[in-house]
């Protein structure tokens, strides 16, 4: 990283984010226009692009405009291995490390619990795909208080992985929903090993997806059957 890349501040668009757009991109057809919005890219089949590794909330209209013309593919990069490199004002690297924490496809609720109703678009697929990358920090006090200070400047890509494809209500019943007919926030966060939180996203986004329907209380929790 060089001196006037540690100063300019995080990009708009990462390497990373450029790298996926290139490979989905039919040659050449990148920032195009479709019903009154640039998207990031148009596939070799014609469908619409979109790569977003957060803020979901901001394709709240975006999306659904998109989808009334023609189909969208929406990708969402996990980032399952993360080195983080730490540079000086300077441009000089100060460490390289492996990151601890590794994404995973439940990642997206965090994500869908702001726009559930996306999924309710037929048009639409959502492909999340697995990746490594390198994140580049720098050590100039401007980043929040939880780095320290610390700044991310960008993100690029290392490796890309093939990962699942979320088309219509049994592709998301099949990777999320591992019970039977009914589910609770406890049962589901058994049943798939992960937090009580993000059980409690995920049934909540499903259900205003319209893939659940509350059926009755257990205590303090909500059961809900798989429609």
């Amino acid at each position: 990283m060089t001196a006037s890349e540690c100063s300019i501040g995080t990009k708009n668009e990462s390497s990373l984010h450029n790298s996926l757009k290139m490979y989905y991109a039919e040659p050449g057809n990148t920032e195009a226009t479709r019903a009154g919005y640039v998207c990031d890219a148009i596939g070799v089949n014609g469908e619409v692009i979109e790569i977003q590794t957060s803020h979901f909330n901001a394709l709240k209209k975006k999306i659904p405009a998109l989808a009334k013309s023609g189909k969208v593919r929406l990708i969402y990069p996990v980032i399952e291995k993360k080195t983080i490199e730490l540079y000086d004002p300077k441009g000089r690297l100060l460490s390289r490390r492996k990151s601890p924490k590794k994404g995973t496809i439940w990642d997206i609720f965090d994500e869908l619990v702001y726009v559930p109703e996306l999924l309710k678009l037929r048009k639409l697929t959502i492909e999340i795909i697995y990746v490594d990358a390198v994140e580049r920090r720098c050590n100039d006090g401007k980043g929040s208080w939880r780095r320290k200070g610390v700044s991310i400047k960008d993100r690029s890509l290392e490796n890309r992985r093939e990962g699942i494809t979320l088309k219509k209500k049994a592709d998301w019943i099949k990777h999320f929903l591992p019970l039977k007919n009914e589910c609770s926030t406890k049962t589901l966060a058994e049943a798939a090993n992960v937090s009580p939180e993000e059980a409690r996203k995920t049934l909540y986004t499903l259900r205003k997806a319209g893939y659940l329907e509350k059926i009755r209380k257990q205590g303090r929790s909500w059961v809900y059957r798989i429609l």
